[in-house]
């Protein structure tokens, strides 16, 4: 009888605890889920009746029933795209005059509404929708509570006053049913090949509920030397009333829960209304450094008496030295490698549906495949991703070059099409970015923008938002240059865009026996800084094998106008291996990251992906064969592009190595001729040894067979004492042919 008492006992204590948190505790209350929705045309008619439902995060095409037309609008740099292509004639550029673009459906609003009842009562209640698209404002219970422009950033509302604590509350949110609702100088995103423009709620709506004072934002700034945190707590009193606290920090480890640091806590006050902002310094002795090999994660848990927040964070430091030219992590020279993600151009594929946040999918995505591939790195580029995704990334060890959604281009080809901003605008939305993302080690650079040449960057952006970040992060500014010192530059070196668009000399790969892996930019100012390849290849196929819009007449150069799609799928492995590896043996840049890992796929895209299944996440053969050599840490690339050998010749042949790991890597290399049936019918050997970071060129003396047929000809890297660590081979398809008389 005495236990069932005490059981009773402790059951109602906890229903009491769960009704009355205690104070200090805050309430992250997740509004995620089924919501309402409706369209209007008029931004100030309320709907009367909601007829349709959508699942959040999420966008409006999903919902159910669907919408007509919901994502149809031609953006100013699409439609000047036509126009150059001679799609379109001029006449639809002039028409636009100020115009962000034409809208092709009968609405220009989108309108969610949710019910709900908070548990507890607090003295302040904040609503916070992560990132909605394009532009978003709020009502609660029939008054209006305010607005807010970015689609790519963090939007806060109070809701305290309007706010019914005991009872049902009806929450209304606005999006904008495309850009062009947004003014011409505010950024709603700017890609002159996205053909669709979804819009929706598409990253997480919580109500945050807390005592006073409330900690408005917290940045956690590791410093690697000498193994401490700098914290910088904002914290405001929404009180009538003076405000007397203690502020405290705990450091514990992510996954075991373990203290292994405080601050002392600190007595302060904040008059009515006040809001200040507190720094300070927190030693962690002996703390684990994360990286890709070791994504360490820490906690920081932060509490006001009235409010308390739990910050995750690793200890890393990513920077770039302009002496070497290199990338350092956490002090070591450390080698990028990689793809992007452009995931709101996905936003536009025909199967993306809700799979951006399903959480196995994500995972999949960003951990599972990028370790089979031999990748550390990614660009989000054009367009920012839900925060889960960076969340994964933080636990997955990637390193995150994050791109805000701007691409203008350079005058030499968008010329009177470049769009023009409004400055206190884009610093206002710059500086929530930063907020937004300034906690997650995965993310180490910041990326202005993509493919753009405009002062306003440089003079006026960058020099405004950078001393937020007490991390001091590098900045990367496209074609406008490099900004700080030590800032990386980005490269875009398509060497078979003339090829493929039938413009000046057509490339092939025998150019590269003559090359050394860098090639100048007509279009990037000249520097000596580090450089980043974040797009190269212009090989893209559409996951059914077609040539997408950009390669049409590539593949046809190359293939003739009736090969299959298994032979574009296999060409397009061979060549963008063979490339990646060239890349990789000059060591010109301090990362490579290669175009495109996750986009759209469908008839008339401009770019594809390597997806056979996106749904499934399964990855071309072809492609996953031969790009998942090239990007192994020890790299191999056999400086020989010829199609034939010459029956009984001798050839000299150059093989380049690569290592990116710390430690000099030992073994054999082998040189050999396979036939189509895996017959070898030559074969050379010799040890190897590369240092850490090191590159290493060898030669071989081929005497090719007397007998013509087709081979492959391959160099293998067998590294000895590496647990776990897999031979290496570069691959060439060549024929041998009949000697010459």
């Amino acid at each position: 009888m005495k236990q069932r008492c005490i059981a009773y006992l402790l059951w109602t204590c906890s229903l009491l605890s769960l009704a009355n948190p205690a104070r200090g505790q805050r309430i992250d209350m997740s509004l995620n889920g089924t919501w309402l929705v409706e369209d209007t045309v008029s931004a100030d008619r309320i709907p009367q009746t909601f007829q349709h439902s959508v699942s959040l995060p999420g966008l409006a095409n999903l919902a159910k029933p669907p919408f007509q037309n919901v994502d149809q609008f031609d953006s100013r740099e699409a439609i000047s795209n036509r126009v150059r292509s001679g799609v379109l004639p001029v006449s639809a550029w002039t028409s636009l005059e100020d115009a962000v673009g034409v809208s092709r459906q009968e609405r220009n609003y989108f309108w969610y509404q949710k019910s709900f009842k908070v548990p507890a009562k607090k003295q302040v209640a904040i609503l916070k929708i992560n990132k909605a698209q394009f532009g978003t404002a709020v009502w609660l219970n029939g008054r209006k509570i305010g607005d807010h422009l970015g689609c790519f950033t963090a939007a806060y509302f109070n809701l305290t006053d309007a706010l019914d604590w005991q009872g049902e509350n009806r929450l209304l949110v606005r999006i904008g049913a495309h850009p062009g609702v947004l003014s011409k100088g505010v950024p709603a995103g700017t890609d002159f090949e996205k053909n669709k423009w979804t819009p929706g709620i598409y990253d997480n709506v919580s109500l945050l509920l807390a005592d006073n004072p409330v900690i408005e934002t917290l940045q956690v700034a590791p410093r690697v030397e000498p193994s401490e945190i700098v914290v910088q707590t904002k914290i405001k009193n929404y009180s009538n009333t003076a405000s007397t606290f203690e502020l405290t920090h705990h450091v514990k480890t992510w996954k075991y829960q373990q203290e292994v640091s405080r601050a002392p806590g600190q007595r302060l006050e904040l008059q009515p209304g006040e809001e200040r902002t507190w720094t300070q310094t927190i030693p962690i002795p002996k703390a684990e450094l994360w990286s890709p090999e070791n994504p360490f994660l820490y906690t920081l848990e932060t509490s006001t008496g009235g409010d308390s927040v739990a910050t995750r964070f690793g200890m890393r430091e990513l920077r770039f030295d302009t002496s070497t030219r290199r990338a350092y992590l956490n002090g070591k020279v450390y080698f990028l490698r990689g793809s992007n993600i452009t995931l709101h151009r996905f936003f536009e594929d025909p199967k993306c549906g809700a799979l951006p946040w399903t959480e196995k999918w994500v995972r999949k995505l960003l951990i599972e495949i990028p370790k089979q591939m031999n990748w550390n790195t990614f660009r989000f580029c054009i367009g920012p991703v839900p925060d889960q995704w960076l969340d994964v990334a933080d636990e997955a060890g990637l390193l995150i070059q994050n791109e805000f959604f701007v691409w203008t281009g350079h005058p030499l080809w968008a010329g009177k099409y470049s769009r023009h901003w409004d400055a206190e605008e884009m610093i206002r939305q710059y500086k929530e970015w930063v907020r937004d993302n300034w906690n997650h080690p995965s993310v180490v650079i910041w990326d202005a923008n993509n493919e753009t040449l405009d002062d306003l960057f440089a003079d006026k952006i960058i020099p405004s938002v950078r001393p937020l970040d007490l991390s001091n992060r590098p900045w990367e500014n496209s074609y406008n240059g490099p900004f700080g010192p030590e800032d990386p530059v980005e490269d875009h070196p398509y060497l078979f865009i003339g090829t493929a668009l039938g413009a000046g000399k057509p490339f092939q790969m025998t150019d590269l026996e003559g090359m050394q892996g860098f090639e100048s930019s007509p279009v990037r100012p000249p520097n000596g800084h580090a450089m980043i390849n974040n797009e190269y290849g212009w090989l893209w196929l559409n996951r059914d094998g077609t040539p997408t819009k950009l390669t049409a007449g590539l593949y046809a150069k190359l293939l003739g106008p009736n090969a299959t799609a298994e032979e574009r799928f296999a060409l397009n492995a061979y060549l963008l291996a063979g490339l990646t590896e060239f890349w990789r043996a000059y060591r010109n840049y301090a990362g490579l990251l290669h175009f495109v890992y996750l986009t759209a796929s469908y008839p008339g895209v401009y770019t594809s992906d390597h997806f056979r299944d996106v749904e499934a996440l399964d990855l071309e053969p072809h492609f996953a064969d031969y790009v998942r050599e090239a990007f192994k840490p020890l790299g191999v690339y056999i400086n020989f592009w010829q199609p034939t050998l010459e029956a009984g010749s001798n050839r000299r042949l150059f093989v380049m190595l690569v290592n990116d790991d710390h430690m000099t890597v030992e073994g054999k290399l082998v040189l050999s001729l396979e036939t189509e049936e895996n017959a070898e019918i030559a074969r050379h050997e010799l040890p190897f040894a590369i240092p850490g970071l090191g590159q290493q060129t060898y030669k071989f003396d081929l005497l090719v067979p007397d007998k013509p047929e087709k081979c492959l000809l391959k160099a293998t890297a067998y590294p000895e004492g590496k647990e776990g660590r897999s031979p290496t081979v570069s691959r060439r398809k060549v024929t041998i042919t009949q000697k010459s008389h």
